[in-house]
């Protein structure tokens, strides 16, 4: 009971405080709205964009390396008339690697080009024309809605068989099912057997799934030419176990099995590139702590004002109700009474001034923005709420202790 009757002293006081000086007290609290506003709000865009961006780069695959021509890397220095001597992966690699493999367990190989599709007299182009094989499904992200995705025996055989995307099907198939229905590409009939879920505008406008079709690879090779040295580039992307922190080993048998088929020596380099999907995210980290210490800085700033701010509240606070701290001990009450109820005065109001700031930054997450997706995460809540108790303990404390240790003759004798 005690506790209880502590608390609701204490917040009497504080709402008194707040009720009676509103102007001193908001005036106060502004810069602790300030503070927590731009933090919590710099750490929100952060994290939205990097969440937005991991959703636009699903694509890539998790737990995912890449065997290809060309390194994943970026910035003035990268020597491209160095990779540009490199051969494509070809599909006997592919087989190869797939046979001897012990850490993978996916593997798939495809080409992508753009195209136009055609059905009677609708057509659309700018397609992502995809050539692939059966491990597909367990390395990209699809969901059929209606149909099935490609068989194995299609796979074997390359079939004319497609799997088509969401625009495709509202550009060719307008108002009916496209299952079982044949389109043309560059010429040759293929009989539609899967369609993909929906996915939107992604922030980077990144390859979609519904501007995608899908063919068996040995149907694809009918079509374009895909050799180490010239035609469509191909990929290798392979997936490991979860066992496998980091990949290490998976990459390391990746490597040795493609030196040993292309035949180099030791001491020569590779002639190919192994990447990985987190080295995009790496090349953006630089712009993340950027808008991360820009949050920081502006805040802090600003909260150390409305600490000040608080703290003189406190001190004055202190003073306004001498006599009647003096009252209180001369009744009975304890000294950690007396320092309780203005250190939960200096923190009731430092919650509220970050409790308005928290509120703001959930209100811009209203604001449309397009394909970009801003998210208050419950995280930055928590630290939000942790900084403003941070703040209040700081503020109050000495105005507290100094509450708390009055003489109850004194302090009656100053009312």
């Amino acid at each position: 009971m005690i506790i209880v009757r502590l608390v609701y002293e204490s917040f009497r006081f504080a709402w008194n405080a707040l009720t009676q000086n509103a102007l001193r007290t908001i005036l106060s609290l502004t810069g602790v709205t300030i503070g927590i506003f731009a933090i919590i709000a710099a750490l929100t865009v952060v994290d939205s964009l990097k969440a937005n961006i991991k959703d636009s780069l699903s694509f890539l695959g998790s737990d995912v390396i890449y065997l290809e021509k060309w390194p994943m890397s970026f910035g003035p220095e990268y020597p491209w008339w160095v990779y540009m001597k490199r051969p494509q992966p070809v599909f006997n690699e592919y087989k190869y690697l797939e046979e001897n493999l012990q850490n993978a367990s996916s593997i798939c190989f495809f080409a992508v080009t753009g195209t136009t599709v055609k059905r009677k007299s609708n057509s659309i182009g700018g397609i992502n024309f995809w050539g692939t094989t059966e491990g597909h499904l367990n390395l990209f992200d699809i969901d059929i809605i209606e149909g099935r995705f490609l068989s194995n025996r299609e796979f074997s055989f390359g079939t004319n068989a497609v799997v088509i995307g969401h625009d495709v099907k509202e550009a060719l198939f307008p108002g009916e099912s496209p299952i079982g229905k044949e389109i043309n590409i560059k010429g040759s009939k293929y009989t539609v057997v899967g369609l993909m879920k929906e996915v939107g505008e992604t922030l980077l406008q990144t390859p979609s799934n519904d501007l995608s079709v899908i063919i068996p690879f040995g149907s694809l090779k009918k079509l374009y030419y895909t050799g180490a040295h010239r035609g469509l580039d191909a990929l290798i992307w392979i997936k490991g176990y979860d066992s496998d922190v980091g990949l290490i080993e998976l990459e390391n048998e990746v490597r040795g099995l493609i030196r040993n088929f292309r035949g180099l020596k030791p001491k020569e380099d590779d002639n190919f590139a192994i990447n990985r999907p987190e080295a995009i995210m790496n090349s953006l980290q630089g712009v993340f702590d950027v808008l991360t210490m820009a949050g920081w800085f502006i805040g802090i700033f600003s909260i150390l004002v409305g600490a000040f701010g608080i703290a003189n509240i406190m001190f004055v606070t202190v003073s306004e109700r001498t006599g009647i701290i003096g009252i209180q001990k001369s009744l009975g009450a304890k000294n950690y009474f007396i320092l309780f109820q203005f250190l939960f005065e200096a923190i009731f109001l430092s919650l509220l001034g970050g409790g308005i700031g928290l509120l703001l930054v959930y209100f811009t997450t209203f604001i449309p923005l397009g394909s970009f997706v801003l998210t208050l995460m419950l995280k930055n809540i928590i630290l939000g709420i942790g900084i403003s108790t941070f703040v209040g303990v700081s503020s109050g404390i000495i105005p507290a202790l100094m509450a708390a240790r009055l003489d109850p003759v004194v302090a009656i004798r100053a009312n």
